[in-house]
């Protein structure tokens, strides 16, 4: 299953010293995969994705949102960096669901 969406990238301060940056994906895509992943889950919820934003493609875990929302995406700083996005930039973003 692949989703591509546009998603306005955000902050989530858990720590002092971390800050981890974060997209959202949409509700209904959110759902999709809740109903094609089954009870396939890792640690927290989490599901094996492969992402692309813009040149950049990496694999690494989606986890649901707090009260089970929508999932969210976590995105390092080399891959913001690369693509020149931040917070509160809008990224456009590839995510395929692997070991599904």
């Amino acid at each position: 299953m692949v989703v591509v969406f546009e998603g306005q990238l955000w902050s989530w301060d858990a720590r002092r010293a971390d800050s981890w940056v974060f997209v959202t994906l949409p509700d209904d895509e959110s759902e999709e995969i809740r109903d094609v992943a089954g009870g396939v889950r890792r640690g927290f919820g989490s599901l094996r994705v492969r992402v692309t934003v813009g040149g950049t493609s990496w694999k690494t875990s989606i986890f649901p949102g707090s009260g089970g929302g929508a999932y969210v995406l976590p995105l390092k700083r080399p891959v913001r960096r690369a693509e020149s996005i931040d917070v509160g930039d809008v990224a456009t973003v590839t995510v395929e669901l692997l070991d599904v």
